[in-house]
C-alpha cells in the first residue's frame, strides 16, 4: 500500500457575516407598560361597576363592555397615529384647536350638569377639557419649535404664550374644572423652560395666575368647599370630607396584600365614582399596597420611557412633543392619586387607561400613538447611521441652532 499524502495549502475562509441586532421599532417597555394598565382597567372597572349596573337594571358587564369598545378604539387610534409622521400634524394645529375652543363654548352653552360642574356633551361621552390637554401640548410644541429664536424677547415669547393658554384655561374654569386648567398651564410652563425660555419670565406669569386661581375657586361654592375641606382634614383627620373618608377607608383596608380581587366593600357601601375617579381606591382595597404600587410603577415606567423617547427624539419639535405628552399623563395619574388620601384638593379627575370613560381614554392613547411615532422615527435615525454608537447626548433644552455633532465613541475627529 502506497504513502498517504496530505495537501497543505491555505484553507477557503468564508467572509463573515455582520449580524445587525433586530430592531422592532417601538418602545417595547412603554408599549408593555400602557397594555398592563389597559387590562387593570378592564378588570376593575368591571370589578367596581358590576353590582351598580344590576341595580339600575342594566346588564352585570354594562360599563365593561363600553370600556373594552373604548379601549379598542383607543388602539385603533395610537396604531395610526404611530405611523403618522409628527411633523404632519402642522397642518392640523389650527383647525385642530378651533375644534377644542368651539367644543369648550359648547360644554358652557348646553350646561349639562353632572356633579356640580358643566364639563361633558353628549349626555356625558365626551369632555373636551380632556381634548384640551392633548391639543395644547401639540400647538405649544409647534409654536414654541418655531419661535424658539426669539422666546425671550418678551412682546414675541411670553405675551404671546399667555394669550394662547389664557383662552384654554380659561374656558376650562368656566365649567368649572380647576384640576384641568391648572395643568394646563403647568404643561405650558414646562415646555416653554424645555424650548429655552428663561425661569425669570415663567415664575411672574404663575404667580399671577396662582392669584387668578384663587380668586376663581373663591367664586364657585363647590371648589371653595373644596378647598375649606382640604385644610380642614390636615388640620383634623376626622373633619375629612365624605369621598376622602371613603377613600381613605378603602386603602386602610386593603392593608399590605388587600382583600382579594372582586372583595371589596367600600365600593358597595358609598365610594363615590368607584370605577371613573375612584378606581385608584378600589385597586388599593382589593390588592392592597403591593397592587397599589405596581400600578404607580407601572406610571414610572411610562414616565422614564416617554422622557428617554423624549432626549433621544430626532429634532427639538420630537423633544417638546414627547416631554409634554408623557408628563401630561404622569401628572394626571398623579393628581388623580395623591386627591384621594387628600395630598391635594379634591379634582375629580380620571386615572389614565385605568378608568371608565371614553374622552379620557381615546385622548391618551392618540397621544401615546405620537409617542411611539417619535420613538420610531429615532430608531429610523439610528438604523441610517450603519450601526455607530454615540456618545453625547442633546441637552434637552439646547437649542438646535447651538447643537454640537455627536462624535462616534472612542474616535478623533478628523475630516476627510
Amino acid at each position: 500500500m502506497g504513502k498517504q499524502t496530505f495537501v497543505t495549502g491555505t484553507p477557503m475562509t468564508k467572509p463573515a457575516k455582520t449580524t445587525r441586532p433586530i430592531r422592532l421599532r417601538m418602545d417595547v417597555p412603554l408599549m408593555l407598560a400602557v397594555l398592563t394598565l389597559l387590562v387593570i382597567g378592564l378588570l376593575f372597572v368591571y370589578s367596581a361597576s358590576w353590582r351598580y349596573s344590576i341595580i339600575n337594571d342594566l346588564p352585570a358587564t354594562y360599563y365593561l363592555s363600553r370600556q373594552i369598545l373604548w379601549v379598542l378604539l383607543g388602539l385603533a387610534v395610537a396604531v395610526v397615529a404611530s405611523v403618522i409622521d409628527y411633523h404632519k400634524y402642522k397642518k392640523l394645529l389650527l383647525p385642530g384647536m378651533f375644534l377644542v375652543i368651539a367644543l369648550l363654548l359648547v360644554v358652557l352653552i348646553v350646561k349639562d350638569e353632572r356633579n356640580g360642574a358643566t364639563r361633558t356633551i353628549l349626555n356625558g361621552s365626551v369632555q373636551p377639557s380632556e381634548l384640551a390637554g392633548l391639543a395644547v401640548i401639540l400647538y405649544l410644541a409647534f409654536w414654541l419649535y418655531g419661535k424658539r429664536e426669539v422666546l425671550n424677547q418678551v412682546s414675541f415669547g411670553l405675551f404671546p404664550l399667555m394669550f394662547i393658554l389664557g383662552v384654554l384655561t380659561g374656558l376650562i374654569m368656566l365649567q368649572p374644572d380647576l384640576s384641568a386648567a391648572i395643568i394646563v398651564l403647568l404643561l405650558g410652563a414646562v415646555m416653554f423652560y424645555l424650548a429655552g425660555g428663561e425661569l425669570r419670565q415663567i415664575v411672574p406669569v404663575f404667580a399671577v395666575s396662582g392669584l387668578l386661581g384663587y380668586l376663581v375657586v373663591m367664586a364657585y361654592p363647590n371648589w371653595s368647599t373644596r378647598l375649606t375641606d382640604y385644610f380642614a382634614f390636615w388640620q383634623d383627620p376626622a373633619n375629612a370630607p365624605y369621598h376622602v373618608s371613603r377613600s381613605i377607608e378603602a386603602v386602610v383596608r386593603g392593608g399590605i396584600f388587600g382583600q382579594g380581587i372582586g372583595m371589596s366593600s367600600t365600593k358597595f357601601t358609598g365610594l363615590p365614582f368607584a370605577w371613573t375617579d375612584s378606581i385608584f381606591a378600589v385597586i388599593t382595597e382589593e390588592t392592597g399596597l403591593v397592587g397599589a404600587t405596581v400600578v404607580i410603577l407601572l406610571f414610572m415606567v411610562i414616565l422614564w420611557r416617554g422622557l428617554r423617547i423624549a432626549q433621544h427624539a430626532p429634532d427639538l419639535l420630537g423633544k417638546l412633543i414627547a416631554a409634554g405628552i408623557t408628563l401630561w399623563i404622569v401628572i394626571e395619574a398623579l393628581v388623580n392619586m395623591s386627591v384621594l388620601i387628600s395630598l391635594l384638593p379634591f379634582a375629580g379627575n380620571a386615572l389614565p387607561l385605568v378608568s371608565a370613560g371614553g374622552s379620557s381614554l381615546v385622548t391618551t392613547m392618540a397621544g401615546l400613538g405620537i409617542l411611539m411615532n417619535i420613538a420610531r422615527a429615532n430608531e429610523t435615525q439610528q438604523t441610517t447611521e450603519e450601526g455607530r454608537s454615540y456618545g453625547a447626548v442633546v441637552d434637552m433644552r439646547r437649542r438646535d441652532r447651538r447643537r454640537s455633532v455627536s462624535r462616534p465613541v472612542g474616535s478623533e475627529s478628523n475630516p476627510d
